[in-house]
C-alpha cells in the first residue's frame, strides 16, 4: 500500500477525534476535518449525515477517511427516542461516509465501532474472530460494522475501542472528582471485568493501522484487562485516596438507566490483532496507566 498523506476525519471535535487531529498533524499529514456546521477554512469538509450529503469534491485528494462521529451512548438515559438516537446516527453517518469512500476509492477506510459488539462475556476472553452478542449495544455495533462494509473493495478496519482513559474526558474523567475527594469505589459487585485503553495507545494504534495491511475487525483494548474493582483500587492509590464508597448496582440503575448494563456488565477482551502485528502498547498495564494520567 502506498503512503497515507492525507486523512479526513469525523467526530473531530470528541475526546478521541481531537487527539488524533493533533497527533497527525504533529506526526506531518496533512488533515481535513469533516464537520456539519459551515466549513470556516480550507481544512474543513462539510457534510450532513442524516441527509446523505458530503462535499465529494473537498474530499478528491484524501487518501484515508477517519470516521468517528456518532452520539455518546452514556451521555443520556436511554429512553426508547435516544436509543434510536444512537442506532440512527451511526447508521445513517457511516453509510454516508463508507458510500464517498467508494466512490473516491481512497487508499483506507477506518470506521469506529466498540467492544459493546461482543456483549455480556462474563470472565471468558473474546477476540476479534468470535461471535458477537444480542443485547441492544451488541446489536447497534453489528449494524454500525455492517453499514462501514458499504465501503465494497476499500480496505477497511472497523475499531472496537474499549474503556478509553484520559483525564480530560470519558469515564475516567468522570471518576476523578470523586476519587480525588476519598469518595470512589467500586461499581456493583466490582468483579465485572472492564477492558480499556489509554488514550495515548488508542492514538498511536490507530496511527499504526493506518498504514498497516490489516483490515476487518480490530479491539482496542489494553492486553490485560482488570476487574471494576482492580480498577477503582488502582485509581485510588495512584491518587493516595482510599476507595470504600462502593456504588451499589440498584443505584447505578436508577440513575443511568440502561447505560447501566454497559457499567455493570463483563467484557474481557483482547487486542489479539494488533499484538500478532507486532503493536506493542505503551501502557499495557493499568497501575502504571493510571499514575501516568492522573500525575
Amino acid at each position: 500500500m502506498s503512503r497515507i498523506n492525507q486523512v479526513a476525519v469525523t467526530g473531530s471535535s470528541g475526546l478521541i477525534g481531537s487527539a488524533l487531529v493533533g497527533q497527525l498533524r504533529a506526526d506531518g499529514y496533512e488533515v481535513k476535518k469533516i464537520v456539519r456546521r459551515p466549513t470556516r477554512n480550507n481544512d474543513e469538509i462539510t457534510w450532513n449525515p442524516t441527509l446523505g450529503q458530503i462535499d465529494l469534491t473537498a474530499l478528491a485528494d484524501v487518501d484515508a477517511i477517519v470516521h468517528l462521529a456518532g452520539v455518546g451512548v452514556g451521555d443520556k438515559r436511554w429512553s426508547a427516542s435516544y436509543k434510536s438516537e444512537i442506532l440512527n446516527s451511526r447508521l445513517l453517518g457511516t453509510t454516508t461516509i463508507a458510500n464517498a469512500a467508494k466512490t473516491l476509492g481512497i487508499k483506507k477506510f477506518i470506521s469506529a465501532s466498540a467492544i459493546g459488539y461482543y456483549g455480556e462475556t462474563g470472565d471468558r476472553s473474546v477476540s476479534e474472530s468470535d461471535r458477537g452478542g444480542e443485547d441492544f449495544l451488541s446489536v447497534v455495533c453489528r449494524e454500525w460494522e455492517a453499514a462501514a462494509d458499504l465501503a465494497a473493495d476499500i480496505p477497511t478496519i472497523k475499531l472496537r475501542t474499549g474503556l478509553v482513559l484520559d483525564p480530560t474526558g470519558g469515564a475516567l474523567g468522570r471518576m476523578l472528582p470523586l476519587f480525588k475527594f476519598g469518595l470512589g469505589g467500586k461499581l456493583g459487585n466490582g468483579k465485572q471485568w472492564w477492558s480499556w485503553i489509554t488514550l495515548h495507545d488508542q492514538i498511536r494504534a490507530m496511527i499504526f493501522l493506518l498504514n498497516s495491511k490489516i483490515i476487518g475487525p480490530v479491539n482496542l483494548t489494553s492486553p490485560n484487562p482488570v476487574t471494576n474493582q482492580e480498577f477503582t483500587a488502582a485509581l485510588a492509590r495512584a491518587l493516595h485516596r482510599p476507595a470504600i464508597f462502593p456504588a451499589p448496582a440498584f443505584a447505578l440503575r436508577a440513575a443511568l438507566g440502561g447505560f447501566s448494563s454497559e457499567i455493570l456488565g463483563s467484557k474481557k477482551v483482547m487486542p489479539k490483532v494488533l499484538t500478532e502485528a507486532g503493536f506493542e502498547f505503551d501502557y499495557p498495564h493499568v497501575s502504571n496507566a493510571l499514575i501516568a494520567l492522573v500525575d
